[in-house]
This record gives C-alpha cells, sequence and structure tokens, in this order.
C-alpha cells in the first residue's frame, strides 16, 4: 500500500524551509493593546460625562416646560434663583438627597466621582441657569427671541396674542478635571469641560388665568364673529318661540357662547 503524496510532502519537508513566525502573536497583541488599553480606561469616565450630559439636558428642558405651565399669563414666572435651586436639587444633587425649597443642593450622584473621590459635579457652584439664545440672560424677561421672520401676527394685539418669540432656558454644567499625573487620562486631567444645554418653547401665546378669561377672549369679533349677531337674539327669540314646532327644538341664541361650555357634574366636584 503505497504512502499518500500530501503526506510523503509534509514529512518530507525541510524543516528550514519554514517561516520564523515567533513572537509575532505577541508583538501583534502589544501593538493592539497600545490602542485599547487607554480606550478601556477611559470607558467610565465617557460614561461619567454622557450622564451628565443627559442630566443637564433634562434641567434645560424642565426649566422651559416649567415657564409653558407658569407664566405672565398664567399667574407669573417662577423666580429664577427658586427654579435655579429646583434644577440642581432634581438632577445634580445626590439620590437621597431631599428637594426642598431653599435648601442648598447637598452631595452628588455617587457615579460621579473622580478617582481620588472628590465629586465630578458640585451643584451649588457648577450648575448654572441662564436664559435667552446668548450667554448672560439672567431673568425670565431676557429668555425671549423675535420669531425668525422678524414679523409678529398682525392681529396679536387684538386677540391679545403675546409676540415676544421663543423662550429659551439654558444649563450650563462646569466638570472638574481628572487628576492630574496618570498618563491614560490626559488630555482629561486639564480639558476644562463645561457642558451646556438649551431648550426654547414657543410659550404663553394664548394663555389665560381661568376659564373666564378663555370665554372672554372667544367674545371677541375677530375669533367669534357670531358675537355681532347677539343683539339680534332679544328680536329672534321670541319669533322663533311663537312658531317653534312640537319637539323640544330650543331658540338658536344668536351670538351666544355659553350653551357650549363644559359643565362638570357637581356629584363628580366632591371627594370620594
Amino acid at each position: 500500500m503505497s504512502t499518500p503524496a500530501f503526506l510523503l510532502a509534509t514529512v518530507q519537508k525541510p524543516a528550514g524551509r519554514r517561516p520564523r513566525q515567533r513572537g509575532q502573536a505577541l508583538t501583534e497583541f502589544l501593538v493592539v493593546a497600545l490602542a485599547l488599553v487607554p480606550l478601556f480606561l477611559l470607558m467610565p469616565w465617557v460614561a461619567r460625562y454622557q450622564d451628565v450630559a443627559h442630566s443637564t439636558l433634562l434641567a434645560a428642558r424642565h426649566a422651559a416646560f416649567t415657564a409653558m405651565a407658569r407664566h405672565a399669563a398664567g399667574g407669573g414666572f417662577e423666580p429664577e434663583a427658586q427654579l435655579a435651586n429646583e434644577l440642581r436639587q432634581r438632577f445634580f444633587a445626590g439620590v437621597d438627597a431631599p428637594i426642598r425649597s431653599g435648601e442648598t443642593p447637598r452631595g452628588a450622584p455617587a457615579f460621579w466621582q473622580r478617582p481620588d473621590g472628590t465629586p465630578l459635579v458640585r451643584p451649588a457652584e457648577d450648575v448654572t441657569l441662564a436664559f435667552g439664545p446668548g450667554p448672560g440672560g439672567a431673568t425670565h424677561g431676557e429668555a425671549f427671541s423675535a420669531a425668525g421672520d422678524g414679523r409678529a401676527f398682525p392681529l396679536h394685539g387684538a386677540l391679545s396674542l403675546q409676540s415676544r418669540g421663543l423662550y429659551t432656558a439654558r444649563v450650563q454644567v462646569r466638570l472638574a478635571d481628572l487628576p492630574p499625573g496618570l498618563r491614560a487620562y490626559q488630555p482629561f486631567d486639564r480639558i476644562g469641560l463645561v457642558v451646556s444645554r438649551r431648550t426654547s418653547l414657543l410659550i404663553d401665546g394664548w394663555g389665560a388665568r381661568d376659564p373666564a378669561q378663555v370665554q372672554g377672549r372667544l367674545d371677541n369679533p375677530l375669533v367669534f364673529p357670531g358675537s355681532v349677531l347677539r343683539p339680534l337674539s332679544g328680536l329672534v327669540d321670541p319669533l322663533m318661540q311663537a312658531i317653534e314646532l312640537p319637539g323640544g327644538i330650543g331658540a338658536p341664541r344668536l351670538g351666544q357662547l355659553d350653551f357650549w361650555q363644559d359643565v362638570v357634574p357637581p356629584d363628580r366636584l366632591r371627594q370620594p
């Protein structure tokens, strides 16, 4: 029985002709490790920075939507200092820190710690609230910017519409640098990173304090042209009652909107 040719070739191949590959895998691993090891060391810090950026975005949204709920037409804006302190407590203080008006925020999330144990963000000192698209806005009045075309709605005065434009709230967070001396953390030990997020909304376009104010604005002839027929109701109603057919159909109530109001039954207003 003859030996296969490929076995003869394998057995008879001179050992001296094999390429020298001793140490090649180790060399390739060391070259790749030079790039991957610093990346692995920085991944926890990139996650921390992303978490801070997410909290900053939520704080900016909270400030803008708070202004939508509490604005000049709805009873007045929340005081700037009170709103800023509320943002620090809700989004940047420790998890177990209470949310109380007038109280300085304590601590920071446990995840936001530097290698030496000091906080990455100090809420009371590093978190600031500003207003408007540009820097320096310190009041709600500076938060508004004109519309893109620069023109107000022609009937905004007659319809009691505000023409101040967009309301912008900006939250800025200054992060502490990482401790120096660790080469793997460079350049985060001197980067001076600042995270800033803003949210813009069109608020108080036709806001009202209560249903009575809404009803008063609907009585405007520009909104409800039928209101000009209200004086004729006293003449038309007796005529309609004289020729009214059986079936309980009432008079048209020219120029009146009160019968369209949603009325909550009294029993639904009581506490169970």
